[in-house]
C-alpha cells in the first residue's frame, strides 16, 4: 500500500511541522481539572490511512459504554445498584467527488438500558431510537508522499440536525439540581451527600428519606436521544507514517445551541491519538496495532437560561487499538478504552470501560 506510492521523500521540515502541529493539538486538548457523566460520542469519520478513493462509500461505527461507578464531585460514593449500558450504532454514508474533497451523512441509531433510582426504588428502564443526523463535508489541505511514507492533514464540518426524541429533557424540570441540606441550611457540598448516601445505605433501605435526598445519578438530559438543537461540528485529522510506524491525532468540537424545552447541552469536545505499528504491510493488505489516549470533555449544561451544576465531565481513556486495509476498498479498526481520568461536578453514573469500532467500504 504506502510501499507502493512513489514521489520524493517527505522533507525534514515537514516532520518538524507534524512535531508542531502535535505540540498545538496537545496544548489545545489538555482536559481542564473540572468536570459530569453524560454519554458523549464523536460522530464517526472515514478517515483514509492510505491513498483515497473516489466515489461512494458506506460503513457503520459503534460505541458502547458501560457506566456502573456513582461519583460525587469526582468522588467515589457507594452504588445503590444504578447503571446504565449505551450503544450508538452510526450507519454511515459518503461521497468523494475528489481524492480531497468529500461529502457524509451519519444517522446514529441509539440504544440505552438503565437502571435508576426513581422516588427511592430502583426502576428498570430503557431508550431507542434515531439520534440527531450529521452532515458533514471533508477537505484535505495538505498531503505529503514519501517512498517511505505518508503525511496528511483533513478536516471536516458541518451541522447537526434535531432528528432524534429529545423528550427525555423535559424531566429537567422536575430535578432539583441545587439540593437542600435535611437542615435547610443551604446547599449539600460533596461530603455532607457521601454522609448522606452511606447513612441511607445503612437504614431500612432504598426508600428511607436520607436515600431519597441523595437522588439519581442517572438524569433526563442523560437519557434523552436528540437535543432538538441544530449544532455545529467542525474537526480535523492528522496522519502520519514512516516505514511501518504511524502517528495519528484526531479532535471534534460540538458547538451547540438551544433545543428543546429551553436545554442546551454545553460545548464538547472530543479527542484521540497515539503511536502505531503496522504489523503486516503490503500492496493489498495491511494490519496495525496502536496505543492510543482518547478524552472527552464539556462544561455545564443550560436550563431555561441558568447553568446546571452537575452536566460538566472530563474523561481520559488508554487502551489498545487495531485497524485492517484491505487496498482502498475495505477499512476496519477497534478500539478499547479504560478510563484513567473521570472528573464530574455534582452526582453522575460515571463510564466503567467502553468498546469502538467501525467499517468502511468504498466502492
Amino acid at each position: 500500500m504506502l510501499r507502493s506510492l512513489s514521489c520524493a521523500r517527505i522533507r525534514p521540515r515537514l516532520l518538524l511541522g507534524f512535531v508542531l502541529v502535535l505540540l498545538i493539538l496537545g496544548t489545545v486538548l489538555a482536559p481542564p481539572r473540572e468536570a459530569r457523566a453524560c454519554d458523549i460520542c464523536a460522530i464517526y469519520t472515514a478517515v483514509d490511512l492510505g491513498p483515497s478513493k473516489l466515489g461512494f462509500r458506506v460503513g457503520v461505527g459503534e460505541q458502547y459504554t458501560h457506566f456502573g461507578t456513582t461519583l460525587d464531585d469526582s468522588e467515589e460514593v457507594p452504588s445503590t445498584g444504578e447503571k446504565m449500558d449505551s450503544s450508538i450504532t452510526q450507519i454511515l454514508l459518503g461521497y468523494h467527488f475528489t481524492p480531497k474533497i468529500g461529502l457524509q451523512l451519519t444517522i446514529p441509531i441509539i440504544h440505552r438500558t438503565f437502571t435508576r433510582l426513581e422516588e427511592g426504588e430502583l426502576e428498570n428502564g430503557s431508550e431507542t431510537g434515531f439520534g440527531d443526523l450529521a452532515l458533514l463535508g471533508s477537505f484535505v489541505p495538505f498531503e505529503a508522499v514519501g517512498e517511505n511514507g505518508l503525511f496528511r492533514a483533513s478536516l471536516w464540518g458541518g451541522l447537526k440536525l434535531p432528528s432524534g426524541n429529545p423528550d427525555r429533557l423535559a424531566e429537567e424540570q422536575d430535578e432539583d439540581h441545587d439540593t437542600l441540606d435535611l437542615n435547610g441550611d443551604g446547599i449539600i457540598d460533596a461530603e455532607e451527600r457521601i454522609r448522606q448516601r452511606l447513612e441511607g445505605l445503612s437504614s431500612t433501605g432504598l426508600g428511607s428519606p436520607l436515600h431519597d435526598e441523595a437522588g439519581s445519578a442517572i438524569h433526563g438530559h442523560d437519557l434523552a436521544l436528540g437535543s432538538g438543537s441544530v449544532d455545529g461540528i467542525i474537526g480535523g485529522h492528522v496522519f502520519m507514517s514512516w516505514d511501518r510506524f504511524f502517528l495519528t491525532q484526531s479532535a471534534q468540537y460540538a458547538i451547540r445551541t438551544e433545543g428543546a424545552f429551553e436545554y442546551q447541552y454545553a460545548n464538547d469536545l472530543t479527542w484521540q491519538g497515539g503511536p502505531g505499528w503496522f504489523v503486516y504491510l503490503d500492496h493489498d493488505l495491511s494490519i496495525s496495532l496502536q496505543g492510543t489516549v482518547s478524552g472527552e470533555t464539556k462544561g455545564n449544561d443550560t436550563f431555561e437560561g441558568e447553568k446546571l451544576d452537575d452536566t460538566a465531565v472530563t474523561y481520559v481513556f488508554a487502551g489498545p487499538a487495531m485497524q485492517v486495509s484491505w487496498g482502498t476498498s475495505f477499512s476496519f479498526e477497534m478500539f478499547g478504552d479504560i478510563p484513567f481520568v473521570r472528573n464530574e461536578t455534582g452526582l453522575q453514573i460515571a463510564p466503567d470501560y467502553r468498546i469502538r469500532g467501525g467499517l468502511v467500504w468504498r466502492f
